[in-house]
């Protein structure tokens, strides 16, 4: 947990409280506050933790509920207990439902249901896979239609190493859709060089949304038409 503090006083009045990697769950709280959403309901894909580099802690601290998809059977099982005024699930994402996969690494961060990424992560050098598991997936689709009556929440939020793009090509933008969106476009690497993925924000950007904000790790998306129609 990270605090940002604006201008130091005794009362501490102006401190920020964060959740995430960078800073990301208070941009995305700056983007819902200004179109009058107090409380915005997510979904937490590759939820990892309840609250460790969390983008979602924050909002279920202020009251917001939600889904976490957490497919490591070990992680999940905090989410049980920290965040059990939500939705929590232990699953992964896939094209239908069924089973995959899953690669877990000697860093849970890195777990993965992409082969090709989790040998990238050993080409880096200092990291391993421990087991590869066999874990249900199912489509978002079904998912949110289960546990959401088919209504997209507002804040998608997106870091499932390897399949972020399956993910966000898999949804139907025309039946529901996310307000914001905050998804991991930077591939791994240790030392510093990983690339962008922009076909990301390209195809998310034709699906009508603007680019807010960038962390480097992560874009942060917002419909761009919600947006301007509230400014």
């Amino acid at each position: 947990m990270l605090f940002f503090n604006k201008k130091p006083t005794k009362s501490n009045q102006w401190l920020k409280k964060s959740y995430s990697q960078s800073g990301e769950d208070l941009i995305v709280k700056f983007i819902f506050d200004n179109l009058g959403i107090s409380q915005p309901t997510y979904i937490d894909i590759g939820a990892h933790h309840p609250y460790y580099l969390s983008n979602t802690a924050l909002f279920y601290e202020l009251g917001s509920r939600g889904i976490n998809i957490e497919p490591d059977p070990s992680l999940f099982k905090a989410f049980l207990k920290e965040r059990e005024q939500d939705k929590n699930i232990n699953v992964g994402i896939g094209v239908e439902k069924g089973l995959a996969d899953f690669y877990i690494i000697s860093v849970p961060t890195l777990n993965t249901f992409s082969k090709t990424e989790a040998e990238n992560y050993i080409n880096e050098g200092d990291y391993r896979i421990t087991e590869v598991v066999k874990i249900p997936v199912n489509s978002l689709k079904n998912i949110i239609q289960d546990h959401n009556s088919g209504r997209f929440p507002q804040f998608l939020n997106v870091d499932a190493e390897g399949i972020d793009e399956l993910i966000i090509r898999s949804i139907n933008y025309d039946e529901s859709y996310p307000l914001v969106i905050c998804i991991e476009t930077l591939s791994f690497s240790s030392s510093g060089s990983g690339v962008k993925n922009t076909a990301i924000t390209d195809y998310l950007t034709q699906k009508g949304y603007m680019v807010y904000a960038d962390t480097n790790i992560n874009t942060i998306l917002v419909k761009k038409d919600v947006w301007q129609g509230k400014l």
